[in-house]
């Protein structure tokens, strides 16, 4: 134990000015237990530390194959170690110069113990959530109808929402909104991806009610759908299927209603045309397509970013299926796979493509400008890779 004199003698030997500091003075000694390993120190934001004040829970997710993330009840945070040069010290009880200042009464001389150090911390970087998985999960058994035999006798691969929130790596918050972005429903307590031919099916079966009905496609009635349709297939699948292809509202009278989607009709037609075919000749597309949509909308090209490239270098024109979520999630791997599906790419074409990668605040063309190298072709800029792609 250190007296008043050792520390004032201390301090003359450092040649520091005793009125320059606070009276009080911490005396450290490590205590029996102190050692490096037993504690992490975490750096957190601000916002980060009032969910923790507030009584909330952040959630470090992911399985041993895969790289830590930390999860508040919204956003997901990248951890990575970060090294320092001065030893950080664990003491407990210890005070602040500003507590020292408002407790009058402390003693001059504090003895503290050191309960434990560390030379690194983890930093915390928010990142986008990785959402990939949550549909490879899904897809492992689509619902293919209620008389499927599959599904009448596999219970595995079904997942409830505690069960996604082990194993995706993205915030609870991020997870249920991309639940909805890819139009999963609860069957039975468990989140299910209808299979693409029985979605068809259902939709097939609202657009043809629709067209002999003579509706307008922004007032589709929920009751007569459910009550037409319901001897077809179950009600809360055919409900489903118009959350996903509509808006659902409720007029003056308290009827609900749902005004239909054109652009994802139109878009999930052109998906089953091109799932069969490895290219399509483009102008004999268009012309099939535009025949298979329900009468009173347009199909147009703008309606397919993110899932069917045109060839405009082929003669004739052609189109094929590439769907966005079928790339890799890593931003280095998604270029890799692009630039090896087409060596040059306009700005246009690729950013249906990337859009998903940027981070917050990050744009398409920060994104081009550090993966990508650009030059002009005809006098329209492109960008190819920036190393060689085997």
């Amino acid at each position: 134990m250190r007296s008043r004199a050792e520390v004032d003698a201390t301090l003359q030997t450092a040649k520091l000015n005793p009125a320059e500091l606070l009276p009080a003075v911490h005396c450290l000694s490590f205590g029996p237990q102190a050692g490096t390993g037993d504690c992490c120190l975490l750096q957190l934001e601000p916002g980060l530390c009032a969910e923790l004040e507030a009584g909330r829970s952040l959630v470090i997710r992911g399985e041993k194959d895969e790289q830590a993330v930390l999860c508040s009840k919204d956003k997901t945070y990248d951890m990575k170690i970060a090294d320092t040069s001065n030893m950080l010290l664990f003491i407990p009880g210890c005070k602040t110069p500003e507590e020292l200042n408002a407790d009058q009464a402390s003693c001059d001389i504090i003895h503290s113990q050191i309960a434990g150090f560390s030379n690194n911390y983890w930093e915390l970087r928010r990142c986008r959530p990785k959402l990939k998985k949550l549909r490879k999960l899904l897809m492992e058994d689509p619902y293919e109808g209620p008389d499927s035999r599959k599904d009448q006798t596999l219970t595995f691969s079904k997942y409830t929402t505690e069960d996604l929130l082990s194993l995706i790596q993205a915030s609870e918050e991020e997870i249920l909104h991309q639940l909805q972005v890819i139009d999963a429903c609860k069957i039975e307590g468990y989140w299910r991806i209808l299979e693409f031919d029985y979605e068809m099916k259902l939709l097939n079966h609202v657009t043809q009610l629709i067209d002999s009905e003579s509706w307008s496609l922004s007032k589709v009635p929920l009751r007569t759908c459910l009550e037409e349709l319901g001897s077809l297939e179950p009600r809360e699948m055919i409900e489903h299927i118009l959350l996903s292809y509509g808006r659902k509202y409720i007029d003056d009278a308290g009827e609900v209603y749902f005004e239909m989607h054109e652009d994802k009709i139109c878009r999930a037609i052109a998906q089953m045309l091109l799932q069969n075919a490895v290219k399509f000749n483009l102008s004999e597309f268009q012309e099939v397509w535009q025949q298979s949509v329900p009468e009173g909308m347009t199909a147009r090209l703008d309606q397919l970013k993110g899932l069917a490239l045109v060839d405009k270098t082929s003669r004739p024109e052609t189109i094929f299926l590439l769907k966005v979520e079928d790339l890799p999630e890593d931003n280095q791997e998604r270029f890799n796979s692009l630039f090896s599906i087409r060596e040059k790419w306009t700005e246009v074409d690729i950013t249906p493509y990337i859009q998903d990668l940027c981070a917050e605040k990050q744009t398409v063309g920060a994104l081009l400008t550090k993966y990508a190298r650009s030059s002009t072709q005809n006098g329209v800029k492109v960008y190819n890779s920036r190393r060689p792609i085997s």
